[in-house]
């Protein structure tokens, strides 16, 4: 069922990117991306060209440990221990001490705001045992994630002369989207300054738009001179979350500039959108089950976006199963949504039981007649 469910959301999507899009202007980087926090395009710029993230690799450093947290395999309060390895790193970093502690609170502090290279391996090493193990970690899950010019070689993004860390556009908006799912980022992403090792050290946010451009909530800024300037931006207005990512831009302004350019584009052209759908869904019959109907509500398919010009006289089809046969489970389908433009489908949304109906046994069945045939002969 699940799969079902996600084949129809997954047409819903390439419905709605079908839809013409506005014009973008001309941009600095060699490759960009404009997705909304579900994961659906909005603009793409080369963006499956696979180049160099440089410290925008994080994200996937900082999603795996989002991950652990919520499942209960680290806490925030846990000490972590800097090995010599981590503390060896160059670049931006906490000068981290073979042996010091941190809290992992404090690290991922140190990562999202900093973009403490040490920390990231310290981190990855107390994930995964090693930094190798973690980069294993890495690419799987990106692989999960659909991203298909990824390919990771540490937690940091600090590559040497050897071996190359590459991602695209594309894929970074993808790992950046899966990120926002965990709001407990956003308590590091914000951070404009502040400090650790109880305040002798300080940290100030390396994404500079977090005062300059409004609703920016993070996520990571990169540079090393082989990448130029990377970017993986979100921003929240008006109940919805964009995320421009941008790679290879020639300077640091530039990079601002194609961020501010990409966001502007979204929040001008894009509006959240859900169908109004309170007084067209009726309960559906249920065949032999223990109730005689279940409830159909509409699949949560994440905060879907529409281009404005497209939500005038939008209309909504929906059709629902007749009846049903017992048993019933929750999620099942029992129809589908579809919001069309004229004759044009935008989107289809599954329409799923809301609960479990199960079916009647023989007793049941056997103490309704019984029931049955009593009244009729006390009537």
């Amino acid at each position: 069922m699940k799969k079902t469910i996600c084949a129809a959301f997954c047409a819903c999507m390439m419905l709605i990117q079908a839809a013409a899009l506005p014009a973008m202007g001309p941009l600095n980087a060699k490759s960009a991306a404009l997705y909304d926090s579900s994961g659906q395009m909005l603009y793409e710029l080369n963006a499956e060209e696979a180049l160099q993230p440089a410290s925008v690799t994080k994200i996937m450093t900082l999603l795996l440990a989002m991950e652990a947290l919520d499942r209960g395999e680290v806490k925030l309060t846990d000490m972590v221990t800097g090995s010599a390895y981590a503390s060896s790193m160059g670049g931006t970093q906490i000068w981290l001490k073979e042996g010091e502690q941190l809290s992992f609170d404090e690290m991922l502090k140190a990562i999202a705001v900093g973009s403490a290279n040490d920390c990231a391996v310290a981190v990855a090493e107390h994930l995964a045992g090693t930094e190798a193990a973690f980069v294993e970690r890495m690419n799987a899950r990106a692989q999960e994630l659909g991203c298909t010019s990824t390919t990771f070689i540490n937690a940091n993004g600090l590559d040497a002369d050897g071996e190359k860390t590459f991602t695209s556009a594309r894929d970074l908006a993808l790992i950046s989207a899966e990120l926002l799912k965990h709001p407990k980022i956003l308590d590091y992403t914000t951070i404009w300054m502040d400090t650790i090792r109880n305040g002798e050290f300080s940290l100030a946010n390396t994404n500079k738009m977090l005062k300059s451009y409004e609703g920016m909530i993070g996520l990571k800024t990169g540079y090393i001179s082989q990448a130029g300037f990377c970017i993986s931006a979100a921003a929240e207005r008006n109940g919805m979350t964009l995320i421009a990512t941008v790679m290879a831009a020639p300077t640091k302004e530039a990079r601002t500039a194609d961020v501010s350019a990409l966001l502007n584009y979204g929040f001008a052209n894009f509006a959240p959108y859900a169908p109004d759908l309170s007084d067209q869904l009726k309960p559906v019959p249920v065949r032999l089950g223990r109730s005689l109907s279940v409830d159909p509500i509409a699949e949560d398919v994440g905060g879907i976006v529409l281009a404005k010009e497209d939500m005038a006289g939008l209309t909504t089809e929906v059709k629902l199963l007749d009846a049903v046969d017992a048993p019933v489970e929750k999620g099942q389908q029992l129809g589908s949504v579809t919001v069309k433009s004229g004759d044009e489908a935008l989107m289809t949304i599954p329409l799923t039981a809301a609960e479990t109906v199960e079916a009647l046994t023989f007793g049941d069945i056997y103490r309704e007649f019984l029931r049955v045939l009593l009244m009729k002969e006390h009537n």
